[in-house]
């Protein structure tokens, strides 16, 4: 599997993608179009070691929700992940078994 959760509307996934050059063999997943499925994310947490490190803490929602005051579990990351696609870390790019989150190698 070759895929690149990215949002569209980000200009961090924008210039990291132009950097990164080709991106013919990968699938491109905007997250905003398409949220990242519960498996796919069950499979980034086993590379990732938790959601947290999923957990994007610099999304605007994370402040308006008031999220940075409750103390979070990882399933709570995780259910949060999966109900707004802002909370993902991005871009997230997937190579086989090979995961980088938050940015492009």
């Amino acid at each position: 599997m070759k895929r690149i959760y990215y949002l569209s509307t980000c200009d961090t996934c924008r210039r990291l993608m132009k950097e990164f050059g080709s991106l013919n063999e990968f699938e491109l997943i905007d997250i905003k179009a398409n949220n990242i499925d519960a498996k796919t994310l069950d499979f980034l947490k086993g590379t990732a070691g938790s959601y947290e490190a999923l957990f994007s803490k610099r999304a605007i929602k994370y402040k308006t929700f008031g999220l940075k005051d409750k103390s979070l579990k990882d399933e709570d990351f995780r259910q949060l992940i999966l109900d707004e696609y802002t909370f993902l870390k991005r871009p997230v790019l997937i190579d086989g078994d090979k995961v980088v989150v938050g940015k492009l190698v």
